[in-house]
């Protein structure tokens, strides 16, 4: 049995617990740049408009690469927190630098690990705002849509986050109410299936980049959104290759979950998971060219 694999977090890119932990800041950093711009863009605001153009510009260079990219708001916030941190660890250690700043080992790591940070929300909020491009009536940023989930609603040739005939109150009631994800499996597109392996087959950034932004644009045809502050801390985790495998699994399994009737972003409606052995097979032979 499988449960939900979404960090709690709060509007503001906050974590509900656990907020000091360096491992969710490229999740905070996304969540304090995407809402905003979100809600600006939606309603028409020049300075929002302009910055989401800047950003669908950038969709596909890779983290400070151009001159172009240098000074975007999303770095900011990841540059803004990370302050935030140093300052919080000085004070657990009275104001001295952290023993671990002190030699050269953890500092070439911690350098390392910056930068899988700065790819992981740069990815993140440039594929964001190839999503929500041009679309002003609805979000492309959804709290509660993991990838799996997204990509499996697209695999069943449905559009935006709500089935055209809902149930009846009464239907809810008596708990007849049909489940998103319940469909067969058998029926999903084999095209949006063979696509969603590719992403899971991905050896390197730059072709997880350029899968990943494939299926954006078909999310964005059908008006499907992602949850791209859980999407951020996956890419964070994936440039780590001993975990990459851990969010293969998260992938596979999001894919199989049994989501209930609730609006999105809500914080509820979690069904029970599949087993493990539905997991769909991320291998090379089934991934094509």
């Amino acid at each position: 049995m499988t449960t939900s694999t979404r960090p709690a977090d709060g509007g503001d890119g906050s974590t509900r617990a656990g907020s000091g932990d360096r491992h969710h800041l490229p999740r905070r950093a996304t969540l304090r740049t995407i809402p905003r711009l979100q809600a600006g863009y939606r309603q028409d605001a020049p300075a929002a408009v302009a910055a989401v153009a800047r950003l669908r510009r950038e969709a596909g260079r890779r983290v400070y690469a151009s001159p172009t990219g240098w000074g975007l708001s999303h770095l900011e916030a990841l540059t803004e927190l990370r302050e935030e941190e140093r300052r919080k660890e000085e004070e657990r250690h009275e104001g001295t630098p952290a023993p671990r700043h002190l030699s050269s080992p953890p500092r070439r790591m911690d350098e390392r690990e910056a930068e899988r940070e700065e790819e992981a929300v740069h990815l993140a909020v440039t594929l964001w705002a190839l999503h929500q491009q041009s679309l002003r009536d609805e979000p492309m940023h959804v709290s509660g849509w993991p990838l799996g989930r997204s990509v499996r609603r697209l695999a069943h040739g449905k559009s935006g986050t709500r089935d055209r005939s809902e149930p009846s109150d009464a239907g809810k009631e008596s708990g007849d109410e049909k489940r998103e994800g319940s469909e067969p499996v058998e029926e999903i597109s084999p095209t949006i299936r063979k696509r969603f392996v590719r992403i899971g087959t991905s050896t390197d950034v730059e072709t997880l980049g350029v899968r990943l932004r494939e299926m954006v644009l078909l999310l964005r045809a059908s008006r499907i959104p992602l949850d791209y502050g859980l999407l951020a801390d996956q890419l964070h985790l994936w440039q780590n290759e001993n975990r990459r495998d851990e969010v293969r699994r998260a992938w596979g399994r999001e894919f199989h979950f049994a989501y209930g009737g609730t609006e999105p972003g809500s914080e509820e409606g979690h069904g029970a998971s599949p087993l493990d052995e539905d997991l769909p097979d991320f291998t090379s032979a089934d991934a094509g060219d």
